[in-house]
């Protein structure tokens, strides 16, 4: 429960965010704002009214949105109307938006830095505490069989005789293994904040470079929280923000020429559901995790709103493109009909991604 209230929180902020990118680059361009709301409609209250602008909470509580004066599709006309602007102001406001996210991404990354987050390093400094993490495991080997996955903190390992390995790292757990080929090893395991132990046996031929050598078929790294000055976090922060941005592009680029070619991979596509368990996980390794992961989601929503779908900023933005190049406005029925198919692509790839979350869990 309280897992799903921090997952609502963090989409809260990071919709009410982007909302607000919409609300100040609007107040600049003097285009009037009818309304800005946290949480969707059915309206509970007022918090006040400044303005033209009524300030309201309401009762759906997954996100927030800006009722802008004469937005698509209300035929409204006038000063202040956003359809009456120039072109280049509405794709401003637009991209407002998505700027807004990365600048809270960047603030969310430096935030977790700050606080400290698990880093992997070859070795720790006196006084810290290390954890053994488990990078990647390999498909089909004893680690892949016995249930490990990444992200597993590995805190104990004995053979089948009772002798345990006392300092653990990557290094000392190889040699610990390639000792024991086609003999039981005992390894004691947290995942998902429970402990849990398996037996496994070294095999031959795990490790493709190395397939004379007995291996379980898991990467380790060293890790340590370590946190960095403000200074240094908002560096690093920003590294990371631009880091994100290239990777989630390209990840989503590749899923979009799956699409294109009839063959999308939604294996890795995360919905409301999987969100929900990667927030647990990360809560249970203190607050600069969740605001690692917050960061990334906000990056996630930042790209999701550029691509070119009605009903989202990239699939108006499209349109003003198409309306610039035809030096005529589109015809508020063909927006109005592409914006009921973008919402309807948008439901169902919701409901796809939901379906594969909960697969996973019940897997």
């Amino acid at each position: 429960m309280l897992t799903a209230l921090l997952v609502i929180a963090i989409l809260v902020l990071l919709i009410v965010a982007h909302e607000l990118g919409h609300f100040i680059a609007a107040k600049i361009f003097g285009v009037r704002v009818e309304e800005f709301g946290v949480g969707y409609p059915p309206r509970a209250f007022i918090f006040g009214k400044i303005g033209d602008t009524e300030y309201t909470l309401n009762w759906i509580p997954f996100g927030g949105f800006v009722r802008l004066y004469g937005d698509e599709g209300k035929m409204e006309h006038g000063r202040g109307s956003l359809v009456d602007s120039p072109r280049w102001k509405q794709a401003i406001i637009l991209v407002a938006g998505v700027a807004a996210n990365a600048v809270v991404a960047w603030i969310l990354f430096a935030s977790a830095l700050h606080l400290g987050v698990p880093q992997p390093v070859q070795a720790p400094e006196p006084g810290e505490k290390a954890q053994l993490i488990v990078s990647s495991v390999v498909p089909g080997s004893p680690a892949d069989a016995a249930g490990l996955k990444p992200g597993d903190e590995i805190v104990a390992i004995e053979d089948g005789r009772g002798e345990k390995l006392i300092v653990l790292t990557p290094t000392s757990i190889v040699d610990f293994v390639k000792e024991r080929g086609g003999k039981p090893i005992q390894i004691t395991f947290l995942h998902a904040g429970s402990t849990s132990t398996a037996m496994l046996t070294p095999a031959n031929a795990v490790i493709p470079n190395a397939a004379g050598r007995p291996a379980l078929g898991i990467a380790l790294v060293l890790a340590v929280n370590r946190s960095l000055p403000w200074g240094e976090s908002f560096q690093q922060g920003f590294k990371q923000t631009i880091h994100a941005f290239k990777t989630v592009g390209r990840d989503l680029w590749t899923l979009a020429g799956g699409a294109v070619r009839g063959a999308p991979n939604l294996e890795e596509v995360v919905g409301p559901v999987g969100i929900v368990s990667y927030v647990g996980d990360a809560s249970r390794t203190g607050l600069g995790s969740v605001l690692l992961l917050a960061a990334l989601i906000s990056v996630n929503l930042a790209i999701i709103n550029l691509i070119p779908i009605p009903a989202l900023d990239g699939g108006r933005l499209l349109i003003l493109a198409i309306e610039a190049i035809m030096r005529r406005d589109a015809p508020r029925l063909a927006i109005q009909l592409l914006n009921a198919l973008g919402v309807g692509l948008i439901v169902l790839l919701m409901f796809v991604v939901t379906y594969n979350d909960i697969a996973r869990l019940v897997a």
